[in-house]
């Protein structure tokens, strides 16, 4: 009875904790989200199995150094005229005879084919290890971009449900008014269609918090019911002020996926040498044990220690014609090498433009912040005098309405521009290597 109390006491116990902890609410960081992301995202554990392929390719390469041994049995029944394998004498009538051998073979010289290869492999590994990291940041970015268009869709959202407010508070006047007959009828239905206006844009913005949520949640990979509500992030962070051109030089020095390029091309060189080793001759050691025995030959085991044959050789292949084979194998693997050299060059034009965007468009997204936030005031100000004068009758809804509108505009244009300027900062601090989420 005693432990009974006691079990029953500690079950109260973690239904109240279970009780809490579902009762609290969760949210996840933008550093969560990028975790779980580099943790579940399907597309990155795949592109993580090549890592794994290149390593097994690397081992293989290292492997082929030892010796190839090989071993096998059989028997055979037959019936009419055969040879007797432990007489060597015909026989007809019904026999069975069997052979058991065990080669070894070791590779002396291939034109260094091996060496050449376990290089290629090595390269081809560390490339492939800086490639799935250059990947998983680019995950990184995508996930910073999702993230950041939830926050804007977001307060996107809340922003039109104050401007509803304050459409909503205002045509309830009107229809007030209307009713006694103090006001003109214009002026209520110009306050009914901006309501009208405003509640379709209402939905709109609806429709793209679900899709930016969707968006994040794939990355995630979880459903988007699963998705919790995401912390919100402080839009007026420093940022460091860089030069297109530092930013490049700095880039190509931190960013792995630039850096795997030049592994890529050493890869294609050893391929190169690995060609041209079908051009020298190759030179191998052989071994091998044998025996056999027949039915007539009497115990199997004595036959087979008496009959036991042993055997050396060298095997010396000299190419000397082939179709021209090694020579294409030759000149097609300069063509991959002509190729990562091109494809080197490529990537990195590309990414001078893209860091030289970057650095513009950071600025240019911070000119607009500073731009928008003077004229929310100004709009502001011009709003509070176009409200004073229409509710006291001496202005219209064209006015009233336009000069709400330019404020609301620029409050949503304000909301936008100011997370485009944070995703641009990111965006900079990752090709300068200064992204730590």
């Amino acid at each position: 009875m005693k432990y009974l109390t006691i079990y029953l006491y500690i079950v109260t116990i973690c239904c109240c904790l279970v009780s809490n902890l579902k009762g609290q609410t969760r949210t996840l960081s933008l550093s969560d989200c990028i975790r779980m992301a580099v943790a579940n995202n399907p597309t990155l554990l795949r592109s993580e199995l090549n890592i794994d392929r290149a390593d097994l390719q690397y081992k293989q390469a290292r492997y082929d150094r030892l010796p190839q041994v090989s071993g096998g049995l059989a028997h055979e029944l037959s019936q009419g005229r055969s040879i007797d394998p432990t007489t060597n004498q015909y026989v007809d009538r019904y026999n069975s005879y069997g052979n058991q051998y065990l080669n070894a073979n070791v590779p002396i010289f291939n034109g260094f084919a091996i060496l050449h290869n376990i290089r290629r492999r090595a390269n081809a590994k560390e490339a492939g290890k800086l490639e799935f990291e250059g990947a998983r940041n680019e995950l990184k970015l995508d996930v910073i971009e999702a993230y950041l268009k939830v926050l804007t869709a977001q307060d996107m959202l809340t922003q039109i449900e104050g401007q509803i407010a304050v459409t909503k508070e205002q045509l309830h006047r009107h229809e007030v008014l209307d009713r006694e007959g103090a006001v003109a009828p214009g002026d209520l239905y110009d306050i009914k269609g901006q309501y009208n206006s405003d509640l379709n844009l209402l939905e709109q913005t609806k429709q793209s918090l679900n899709d930016a949520k969707l968006t994040l949640a794939t990355f995630l990979n979880i459903n988007i019911a699963e998705l919790p509500a995401l912390e919100k992030l402080e839009t007026e962070q420093a940022s460091t002020a860089y030069s297109a051109d530092d930013l490049f030089r700095s880039s190509l020095t931190v960013l792995p996926e630039y850096r795997a390029l030049d592994w890529r091309m050493k890869e294609m060189e050893q391929n190169i040498k690995l060609m041209k080793s079908e051009y020298y001759p190759s030179l191998s050691f052989g071994a091998g044990l044998g025996s056999n025995y027949s039915k007539d030959g009497g115990e199997a085991f004595n036959q087979m220690k008496n009959n036991l044959r042993k055997s050396l050789s060298l095997s010396l292949t000299i190419p000397i014609f082939n179709r021209f084979a090694t020579r294409t194998n030759v000149r097609m693997a300069q063509v991959d090498f002509n190729e990562a050299v091109l494809n080197k060059s490529i990537r990195e034009n590309e990414l001078r433009m893209s860091t030289a965007k970057a650095v513009f468009d950071l600025r240019t997204a911070q000119t607009h912040v500073q731009n928008l936030k003077e004229q929310e005031q100004s709009y502001q100000e011009a709003f509070r005098i176009a409200n004073v004068h229409f509710e006291a009758g001496n202005s219209n809804s064209v006015i009233y309405l336009t000069a709400k509108n330019k404020l609301d505009n620029t409050r949503s244009q304000l909301v936008i521009k100011q997370y485009e300027w944070l995703l641009q900062k990111y965006i900079n601090d990752y090709y300068a290597g200064a992204l730590n989420l």
